[in-house]
């Protein structure tokens, strides 16, 4: 017997792939839901590769009660569900609002609800620094006060956070552990398992990458013109497969009985600010390559600073991100390698 049963919802996305092969790593036995809206089912090949076995899995919508409760009835034992199953991508938010309210906390509702009745005690839930908006203090700590949501993506985040502490509060018996993630990026240093944006990426290093290998004419820089050293938006890039090893701790956490309340926030950063220009010039350094690119306006919606505090997850978690940036540009950068050389006709 492993250390328990841990359930990844959007385990064959980018930070519930990296997830998955880090609890498989430390022995916990892993399931697997992604109704594959948004990701590959081959991204199971790479975690079998990298961790010798697959993780259960089943394909199915989480904001389908009875297939969710079906799922439960025969996987039992689960001790704790991950929760990265959710749309995420912030300009989309804005076109189709409904798509992300009804997806994004349905399914959280219908797993609160669901937990209780099939004896899942632990919660962890995928959040964001999305929350603290434009914030007023850098870096910015979980004390932060909650800013309006300046798309409705990150409102869900909000939301489902409301959601978790009215639930817990109610006397339901969970724990939950949210976790405010900064800007996720790299692979893993096998490159066989990365971020695979479905079209254009909406995310600034697969856009590097993609450009870098030719898949994409340019790399626009959405302006250059804020209050910042270099004119570009600062945010705190951190390494995937650091985010991933927060989430096994957070779980061991809980099931070791540690938490300080029966909710607890933290966030993951590395607590320190990156400008987009910088993230281009160290791309060029790892990579070997100028890299196309060309200054445009601004784009809506976007914060002009933000980098964690991590001290409360580094004290308190005892966790800290290793990498450095040209590590973790270096394997974003081997996994677009590896990536285009399976699939040398996408487009």
């Amino acid at each position: 017997m492993g250390k328990g049963r841990v359930l990844v919802t959007g385990g064959t996305g980018y930070i519930g792939s990296h997830t998955a092969v880090e609890l498989m790593a430390q022995g916990y036995e892993v399931l697997v839901v992604d109704n594959l809206s948004n990701s590959f089912l081959e991204t199971l090949d790479g975690i079998e590769q990298i961790a010798g076995k697959r993780p259960v899995f089943e394909a199915f919508d989480l904001c389908d009660r009875e297939r969710f409760e079906a799922f439960l009835k025969v996987h039992t034992n689960i001790n704790a569900i991950i929760h990265f199953a959710a749309y995420k991508a912030v300009g989309e938010s804005v076109a189709q609002p409904l798509k992300y309210y009804r997806n994004n906390l349905v399914s959280l509702m219908n797993i609160l609800e669901l937990m209780p009745l099939h004896g899942v005690k632990h919660l962890v839930f995928s959040s964001s620094c999305t929350v603290y908006g434009q914030p007023d203090v850098l870096p910015v700590d979980e004390q932060a006060p909650i800013k309006p949501a300046t798309s409705p993506y990150g409102n869900t985040k909000q939301i489902c956070e409301e959601i978790i502490r009215d639930t817990l509060a109610s006397g339901s018996g969970l724990n939950a552990i949210s976790l405010r993630y900064f800007n996720p990026i790299g692979a893993h240093p096998s490159a066989l398992i990365g971020e695979l944006p479905i079209g254009v990426p909406a995310n600034l290093v697969p856009f590097i990458t993609q450009t870098a290998i030719g898949l994409r004419a340019q790399l626009s820089v959405f302006g250059n013109d804020y209050n910042t050293p270099d004119g570009s938006n600062i945010r705190d890039y951190i390494h995937v497969v650091d985010l991933a090893k927060a989430h096994v701790v957070a779980v061991r956490r809980m099931m070791e009985s540690k938490t300080k309340s029966n909710l607890e926030v933290f966030n993951l950063g590395t607590g320190r600010g990156v400008s987009v220009l910088e993230m281009v010039r160290t791309f060029e350094k790892v990579a070997g390559m100028k890299l196309n690119y060309k200054i445009v306006g601004r784009r809506p919606g976007d914060a002009e600073q933000v980098w964690a505090d991590t001290r409360f997850a580094n004290e308190e978690l005892g966790w800290t991100a290793q990498s450095t940036l040209e590590e973790t540009l270096a394997s974003a950068w081997a996994w677009e390698q590896y990536y285009t050389s399976k699939h040398p006709d996408r487009h």
